[in-house]
């Protein structure tokens, strides 16, 4: 079984590695440990957002360094996942998961985190938000539960995901193959690819039916979702990306994980149930906090709350960075400080215009 620990490391920009070097120079962490990095860069998010590409590439150029690897290699050792944009008070950072053998016992009638990771196929550019995005997400979520020693679903509490989206290019290819993509905007690409893979992750956790999951409920039928999704979509990669976290009792990390769903994306209440869940109360102990992430989203109907918004009419500003800036905001207001991992674009993750939330902390 395995011992997980996870570090938040501050970015001073989207290609700093200074952190990374550091631990590994300390000795707090061994670069053959690293099994994934989550990243919160300063890009729009969007399509064009190449912030998330150069973070990737920085990271595994420096751990193919100290493991005498190829950057390419590393990329398929290692599930990087950078999410763009940190408007408003988030920061940006990087969250380092590392992973050992077990270390010692597990503690007696207790569970601890673990992580496990896994790829899927690249895709073609017409599977992009379909079914086949959904079956081989589905898939990957299976191996990489299995790779962490998630025993059950009941004991898995967030499912991170990194998804590709279509460009002017694969748009192109794909019709002078003679088949059609499931769009030809790019931004809204983003959203199928997305809400294909939150519902691959809903067929992996049974909380979706399998003949629910057709082609035309992508974005359409709202009703399906994953309380345990969070995915990212971006321009540096083709295939899925998958980390899996939760606990088992054959764990031996310091560490522990409880997952909540925000309602909306001013829902405060479900970050402090979260906490509460895992012994923290008020501001008592918020330094035990590693990290917490979430989903937010512009609620689709266009109202929160029963009251209208206009993030989704706004032509200046797309509407994934309104939501980041308003649930990053609430997330910091309850934790005491903005950097946290919070994601924009909720499709088919929780319920519409609200979104998954986890919370990783010491024991």
């Amino acid at each position: 079984m395995h011992h997980v620990d996870v570090i938040r490391i501050p970015s001073r920009s989207p290609g700093d590695i200074s952190g990374l070097e550091e631990l590994i120079a300390s000795g707090r962490v061994a670069a053959r440990d690293i099994v994934a990095v989550m990243g919160k860069t300063e890009g729009n998010g969007c399509v064009n957002d190449y912030t998330r590409e150069y973070a990737t590439s920085m990271l595994a150029a420096c751990l193919g360094r100290h493991l005498e690897l190829e950057p390419s290699e590393v990329e398929k050792r290692v599930a990087f996942v950078m999410s763009g944009g940190t408007e408003g008070v988030l920061s940006p950072h990087q969250t380092v998961f590392t992973r050992r053998p077990a270390q010692g016992v597990p503690v007696a009638g207790s569970k601890r985190l673990t992580l496990g990771i896994a790829f899927t196929r690249d895709f073609l550019p017409e599977e992009i938000g379909r079914r086949a995005q959904i079956e081989e997400t589905a898939e990957a979520v299976v191996r990489a539960m299995r790779d962490g020693g998630i025993a059950s679903i009941d004991d898995l509490h967030f499912v991170q995901v990194k998804c590709p989206l279509l460009t002017p290019s694969k748009i192109a290819a794909a019709r002078e193959r003679g088949c059609e993509p499931v769009t030809a905007d790019t931004y809204e690409s983003m959203g199928y690819s997305r809400g294909a893979t939150a519902l691959g992750i809903a067929l992996a956790t049974e909380e979706a039916a399998s003949s629910a999951l057709v082609d035309d409920a992508v974005l359409h039928d709202w009703s399906l979702s994953s309380a345990v999704a969070s995915v990212s979509a971006g321009i540096e990669l083709e295939h899925n990306v998958v980390i899996a976290i939760g606990m088992s009792a054959q764990a031996t990390s310091d560490l522990v994980i409880a997952h909540d769903v925000m309602a909306d994306a001013i829902d405060a209440e479900a970050v402090r149930r979260t906490m509460q869940s895992l012994g923290l109360q008020g501001n008592e102990g918020l330094d035990r906090i590693v990290n917490v992430f979430c989903k937010a989203e512009a609620s689709p109907d266009g109202r929160v709350r029963g009251m209208r918004h206009t993030m989704l009419g706004d032509s200046d500003i797309n509407s994934t960075r309104h939501a980041r800036a308003v649930t990053g905001a609430v997330v910091a207001s309850v934790v005491g400080h903005g950097m946290v991992y919070v994601s924009g674009g909720a499709e088919h993750q929780g319920p519409a215009g609200g979104g998954p939330i986890a919370v990783i902390a010491r024991a």
